[in-house]
């Protein structure tokens, strides 16, 4: 059996990242018909609620089990409305390395809100499961996410050159695709000073395996 995530959830001070339900997609639905959302993902646009409801139901499960990755839902503490969606994805289990992204809804930008779920999955990624190395990709135009792996503690490591298709409005409301370089961005353990690994002798980190 291929090894796979499980199915938890996790705290922080303003949030409860979970996994998603049936009762997340008319928002999600909603979240992802963004125009900067349309812009900077793969995402079909216009995106449906049956979109939504096959995400929720299918490929967010499927992911999972397959042992690809996660993805979970990010909800406000109090409020518990839809803040918006972190994935794992691309897991190398033998490495120990897997793929972060993540997407915020309009109403929700400005408060941080990604930083913090993005930096809680790492901590649990390199805590709880005692992976290596976490990854982000942003494209090259995409300000607003490179500012987030800054701020997470991300080590920019080199570009990608022409390796992603972004999107942007034409004059009759349309779309057209836009060929741009993404960035590839790397956080360790040892970036975040994860409780519970151990430093060598030569100041190489590593788990305390259980």
């Amino acid at each position: 059996m291929n090894p796979t995530f499980p199915d938890i959830s996790i705290s922080t001070d303003r949030l409860t990242l979970r996994p998603l339900d049936e009762d997340d997609v008319p928002a999600l639905a909603e979240m992802m018909n963004d125009e900067l959302v349309a812009a900077w993902t793969a995402i079909p646009q216009p995106y449906t609620e049956d979109g939504a409801r096959n995400w929720v139901t299918r490929y967010a499960p499927g992911e999972r089990t397959s042992g690809r990755g996660i993805d979970l839902a990010v909800t406000e503490f109090l409020t518990q409305r839809l803040v918006g969606i972190v994935q794992l994805g691309n897991t190398n289990w033998r490495v120990r390395s897997s793929e972060i992204s993540y997407v915020i809804a309009p109403w929700a930008r400005g408060e941080g809100y990604a930083s913090e779920a993005a930096l809680a999955v790492a901590r649990w990624l390199f805590g709880d499961q005692k992976f290596e190395r976490l990854e982000l990709r942003t494209a090259a135009g995409n300000t607003a996410s490179q500012q987030v792996a800054q701020k997470i503690g991300c080590i920019s490591e080199g570009v990608l050159r022409n390796a992603f298709i972004a999107r942007s409005r034409t004059e009759d409301g349309g779309w057209t695709d836009i060929r741009t370089d993404l960035i590839v961005w790397s956080l360790l353990p040892e970036d975040l000073d994860v409780p519970g690994r151990r430093v060598d002798a030569n100041g190489f980190a590593y788990p305390e395996w259980n």
